[in-house]
């Protein structure tokens, strides 16, 4: 007779899903930086695929959710049209482009690697237990400092006349973007009941699962770069010669 495997201590549990995390971040994160830094009808191609794959999540979402045909497409438009447009155009301006969509996407991944190691080191209170149970506010703080910190970095090793405090601020605010989507889709999942919003990313779920702070974020630096002027990186104080 078969016997009961005993469960796994507690420090082992909380890093179960790391090994598949890691793994698809490795193999999902160069075709990422490929089509950025490629730039023109690649990415677009690849902003136009990440669309299509969570716009097909988002119905399914939007079905449990017992949304009408209706709502489903004005939500998800809503939801899902602001970040596209914006990673396009940003990555279109002259000049900056390339600089400033691998700024906010250092940015939205130091976020969510802070949140998740501080969250997992030192734990502590949840920070929204009836929307995500898994999250807690020392994550939260981890997150945004990483996100600080990728300014700070980013304004300090510019050749250009870096900005240390404008671009931690900056940076902090698409932190906090960023973590915010991650709470939204967090709150839309458990109210249709679901634990992830698809499987094609092993250890992260979907694509929603893995763009939503993006999808938060990408609109906020659009209007920064607005902000800042044209042919201006985010994190410098002058415009390029």
């Amino acid at each position: 007779m078969a016997q009961d495997r005993p469960e796994p201590p507690a420090a082992v549990s909380k890093w179960r899903d790391l090994r598949r995390r890691a793994i698809t971040a490795c193999v999902a994160a160069p075709i990422a930086l490929g089509g950025l830094w490629w730039g023109e009808w690649v990415w677009i191609v690849l902003v136009l695929c990440a669309l299509l794959g969570m716009a097909d999540e988002w119905r399914k979402l939007a079905r449990a959710l017992n949304f009408s045909a209706a709502k489903t497409w004005q939500l998800g438009a809503l939801y899902l049209l602001p970040a596209s447009a914006a990673l396009v155009w940003l990555r279109e301006t002259p000049g900056v482009g390339l600089g400033n969509v691998l700024f906010v996407m250092l940015i939205v991944w130091a976020s969510d690697i802070g949140a998740y190691m501080t969250g997992r080191l030192i734990g502590g209170p949840k920070l929204a237990p009836s929307i995500s149970p898994g999250k807690t506010r020392s994550g939260a703080v981890g997150g945004l400092i990483s996100a600080m910190l990728i300014g700070l970095i980013a304004a300090e090793l510019s050749p250009h006349g870096g900005a240390p405090l404008r671009a931690a601020l900056e940076a902090g605010l698409l932190g906090i973007a960023s973590q915010s989507g991650d709470l939204l889709e967090s709150a839309i999942k458990r109210r249709a009941g679901v634990k992830d919003s698809g499987w094609i990313l092993p250890g992260h779920g979907g694509l929603l699962d893995r763009l939503d702070g993006l999808l938060t974020a990408a609109p906020l630096a659009a209007m920064m770069a607005l902000a800042v002027g044209q042919g201006m990186y985010l994190w410098v104080r002058v415009p390029l010669p």
